[in-house]
């Protein structure tokens, strides 16, 4: 007898849309695999055997990821619903709060970055140039980047999911408070297996 299941259009699945932290951050792509190579080739896999689902990526990331991660392959099985695609940036409208809020931000970063600087010309003349180098890069960084969207790849990742309405898989906290605020849909880092095998239920 033949099947009567009915192939579904892209319109009709939820669209996720994974970025390079799913597949570099040890925390997370151990979920999938002992690799970050191993853990896309698994993840994807569990998105083409699930009902309902496409991955989309940014081209950004994909070409980061393709920099980062050795031996990067798409399973065969997969290639149907794994899609590269850059957001449409000429199209897509943000909220104007977003860029208030972002400048509001980035100034107290800022003044931040320059207490974190001046903390370290004080220890100076106490402490060897290479641990007073190492403390201000990473109190540095940490004051400037935590928390916030640093990136064209981030940015971009944003900006599809706001085009697709799809759901973003990411351990950036800066990219996940900004979902946040936009009312975008992720899920958080630890439970994205589950929410794959989730997927495989459905009817």
């Amino acid at each position: 007898m033949p099947s009567r299941r009915v192939a579904i259009q892209d319109h009709e699945r939820e669209r996720l849309i994974p970025d390079t932290s799913i597949f570099t951050n040890p925390d997370i792509y151990r979920q999938f695999g002992e690799s970050p190579a191993e853990a896309f080739r698994h993840f994807l896999e569990m998105a083409a055997e699930a009902r309902g689902l496409v991955v989309y990526m940014p081209s950004s990331i994909y070409e980061e990821l393709k920099k980062m991660v050795r031996d990067l392959h798409i399973p065969a099985r997969a290639r149907a619903i794994f899609k590269v695609k850059s957001p449409r940036k000429y199209e897509l409208q943000i909220p104007a709060f977003l860029l208030y809020e972002f400048i509001e931000d980035l100034r107290k970063r800022i003044n931040k970055g320059l207490r974190v600087a001046e903390e370290a010309v004080r220890l100076g003349s106490a402490k060897k140039p290479g641990e007073v180098i190492n403390t201000l890069r990473r109190k540095y960084r940490e004051a400037l980047r935590e928390g916030i969207l640093d990136s064209r790849e981030d940015l971009e990742l944003i900006l599809l999911a706001l085009e697709l309405d799809g759901i973003i898989l990411s351990a950036d906290r800066g990219v996940l408070l900004m979902a946040d605020k936009l009312g975008i849909r992720y899920v958080p880092p630890a439970e994205i297996r589950e929410t794959l095998e989730g997927f495989r239920y459905m009817a």
